[in-house]
């Protein structure tokens, strides 16, 4: 298995044959004479501590990302497995009964989860129990969103759909053409109380209206350059993220942008290329980009604040915030902990080694990370 194709969901969506095409899209991809940063010791300035660890199963193929709700943790493996977890212990697992391929969403009532098959499957969160099952277009890639009354959920051929929570009916579906050539995404939709935020192929973000599903506006993230077809994916793969009026996103070979949350003007954008993704706290935006390093840009100006560049090459995830600290983790199964203020490192904690691919979740004031071996650990400064 290719484990930075993994990281990325970079898979093609269009019948391209050869590893050289798909390497040189791979922007984690190193050749023999350019070697991942080896990790220099730290000096921690931060206590970070593993407050507990289970087990989901193996990812393999996928990105699954754990939902939190309060104290309890779901997680799925691409064996169909389900795992509630609240404070550390186990109190149910079921199967789906077939392979799965993107997922968790909650919303402490529901727990639903994607297939190959385009299946979505929605499951009873106190006792695991199968609620319903509808079919969409295409494979699900990506952990649906739930709502009190609405599940959004984002198909490999770019369509969002929105489901009845109650009993799956489909209320609405947004669609919008695409460009010959794009990445697969696994990137979760955003939910606001009016609208569901996600990015598309070719760099665009869209509000999508939770009400009927219509487009309420359309924001240019990234434009295509180049020639050829390659040079031209300017491709929004990670989620968006919101805070107060604004939202943000980044597209691999653009740029990262914020928009007005109402209505879609555009605040501030800088060139920035990221597969991975960014987070947001009331200060700052964090940036992993596709060499390694994280940015912090102002969340007003965007203007540059620090840069740390000394995972270079470490197919970092998106950075996630909290205690002062930024958290990613890394393709050996480590999670690194930057300081807000300037970049440097606070402390750094090892999982089971294998790689770390989905975005951190928040955790009460720690953090949970999924690793493709099926580690699930929470973790917090003590």
């Amino acid at each position: 298995m290719n484990s930075s194709r993994v990281l990325l969901g970079l898979l093609l969506a269009a019948a391209l044959t050869g590893c050289s095409t798909v390497e040189k899209l791979n922007p984690f991809a190193s050749t023999p004479k350019v070697k991942m940063a080896e990790l220099e010791n730290i000096q921690a300035t931060a206590d970070v501590k593993i407050l507990w660890q289970g087990k989901a199963g193996k990812a393999e193929d996928y990105v699954f990302t754990p939902a939190v709700v309060d104290s309890s943790v779901y997680v799925a493996a691409q064996n169909g497995s389900i795992t509630r977890f609240d404070d550390g212990k186990q109190v149910w697992q079921v199967s789906a009964g077939q392979l799965l391929s993107g997922g968790v969403g909650s919303d402490g009532r529901l727990v639903v989860v994607g297939t190959p098959k385009g299946e979505v499957i929605a499951f009873d969160a106190k006792d695991g129990k199968q609620l319903w099952k509808v079919r969409a277009s295409a494979d699900i890639l990506a952990a649906p969103a739930v709502t009190l009354d609405l599940v959004v959920v984002r198909t490999g051929d770019n369509r969002l759909y929105g489901y009845d929570s109650t009993d799956g009916k489909r209320k609405w579906v947004y669609q919008r053409s695409n460009p010959a050539l794009s990445l697969r995404n696994a990137a979760p939709p955003l939910i606001s109380d009016r609208y569901a935020f996600a990015g598309f192929p070719g760099g665009k973000l869209v509000a999508v209206s939770l009400q009927n599903g219509a487009a309420v506006w359309e924001g240019t993230v990234a434009t295509p350059k180049g020639t050829t077809e390659l040079d031209r994916v300017a491709d929004i793969t990670s989620a968006p993220v919101m805070d107060g009026p604004q939202v943000c996103a980044v597209a691999y070979q653009g740029r990262v942008a914020c928009f007005d949350l109402s209505n879609g003007s555009l605040i501030w954008a800088r060139d920035m290329s990221s597969a991975a993704g960014l987070a947001m706290d009331n200060r700052n935006i964090y940036v992993t980009d596709d060499k390694g390093a994280v940015h912090a840009l102002d969340r007003y100006r965007g203007t540059s604040l620090w840069k740390q560049d000394k995972l270079f090459l470490r197919q970092l995830t998106a950075p996630r915030t909290g205690r002062g600290l930024v958290a990613v983790g890394d393709v050996k199964g480590v999670v690194h902990f930057l300081n807000r203020d300037d970049g440097s490192f606070s402390a750094r904690v090892t999982t089971d080694g294998s790689p770390l691919v989905a975005a951190p979740q928040p955790y009460g004031s720690g953090w949970v990370f999924q690793t493709l071996g099926g580690g699930v650990y929470a973790l917090d400064v003590q």
